[in-house]
């Protein structure tokens, strides 16, 4: 099955269309024969950077590719719905179960919903989908929040990550969306949803591990809309001087001046989603620094030394989240809308005063 190019995303002046396929081919190059698609060439796989690479293979129309990718996840499911943290192309690297990781089947195959409109493939995927998500919110407390892993013995972590319940947050309401699309009810998620936005919303980081110098914690509950229209303005502004070096994109960590690909996409989209499109297209365009000649893109650079970090290394999922990023400030697809048009998906019910969540 040829790359569909009527799926290759292009923003004038700073990504073409062929310029996006030859992104896309980069991922596809990196991607096994069973599906996998690792960090980088002889690296190890995490399902959600996975499903990240899933999504842009879908976006550039790389669809038998795409499919493949969650068709390798289906078969390595565990059981009780999730997957562990790392994999090489011989098994299990790391055996944590990482809550936010597997949510993000929801994204991805409600993200291949959008793209293709395949009915068929998405109830092939709705079990994996099912168990995953119920495997995750079996780590939500009392309170609403989503505990961050098991071990593998089935123990868990003592916390929750405001980033990664923002993006259970934004996993769950995709799920029900996959739901809705298959004819299915799933009032438990619905319920479990609304106590988790409620909690970021109310308790903030008192629910969540302290993790504030990194990137993900300022942006991520923009990106995820757990926050929106003032609140998440002021989030963004709050947090700018701290996270964006400004001309070259946005640290990962707010003490180290190490800029990435991928938390510079992924907040130009969080910027999108507010509706400060200018800046957004700023965020893009400095990504398009890191870009390679052969259309990959280094994880990183940092200053002031101006080298790349790790040390010309690049990285499948940085590439996915330029991708996801152009289809998003292109606009034209189905697709583009997953995490700026936050409206498209079910939203989180109100919870009645009565039935708050308790404080641990």
């Amino acid at each position: 099955m040829p790359p569909d190019p009527r799926g290759t995303p292009s923003v004038a002046g700073l990504l073409s269309g062929a310029g996006a396929d030859r992104t896309a081919a980069t991922i596809a190059a990196s991607q096994l024969p069973s599906g996998m698609i690792p960090r980088f060439d002889g690296g190890v796989a995490d399902p959600w950077n996975h499903i990240e690479a899933a999504m842009a293979l879908a976006v550039a129309g790389r669809r038998r590719e795409a499919e493949a990718a969650y068709r390798w996840l289906a078969r390595i499911q565990r059981p009780d719905g999730s997957w562990h943290q790392y994999y090489s192309a011989d098994g299990v690297d790391q055996d944590k179960l990482d809550a936010n990781t597997i949510a993000y089947i929801a994204t991805g195959v409600w993200h291949h919903w959008l793209c293709f409109g395949d009915s068929g493939f998405t109830a092939e995927m709705w079990p994996v989908v099912q168990r995953a998500l119920d495997f995750v919110l079996g780590l939500q407390t009392a309170r609403g929040e989503i505990l961050w892993a098991r071990h593998a013995d089935g123990t868990p972590w003592p916390f929750a990550l405001l980033a990664g319940s923002s993006s259970i947050s934004h996993s769950l309401r995709c799920g029900l969306a996959v739901a809705g699309a298959l004819g299915r009810q799933r009032p438990s998620w619905e319920l479990a949803l609304a106590r988790l936005v409620h909690t970021i919303g109310r308790f903030g980081h008192e629910a969540f591990a302290p993790k504030d110098r990194f990137a993900m914690d300022w942006y991520y509950p923009v990106l995820t809309g757990v926050l929106t229209g003032f609140e998440a303005r002021t989030r963004l502004a709050l947090g700018r001087r701290a996270f964006v070096h400004e001309g070259e994109g946005v640290l990962c960590v707010s003490n180290q001046d190490w800029v990435t690909t991928a938390e510079t996409c992924e907040c130009a989209m969080a910027y999108l989603a507010v509706g400060d499109r200018a800046a957004a297209l700023k965020l893009f365009e400095w990504a398009q620094r890191l870009r390679e000649p052969d259309g990959s893109y280094l994880t990183g650079r940092a200053f002031p030394a101006n080298v790349s970090y790790p040390d010309q290394e690049c990285t499948t999922y940085s590439a996915a989240a330029v991708l996801l990023a152009a289809d998003a400030l292109a606009g034209e697809s189905p697709s583009s809308g997953l995490f700026v048009d936050l409206g498209s998906l079910p939203a989180p019910l109100e919870l009645d005063p009565l039935e708050e969540p308790a404080r641990d």
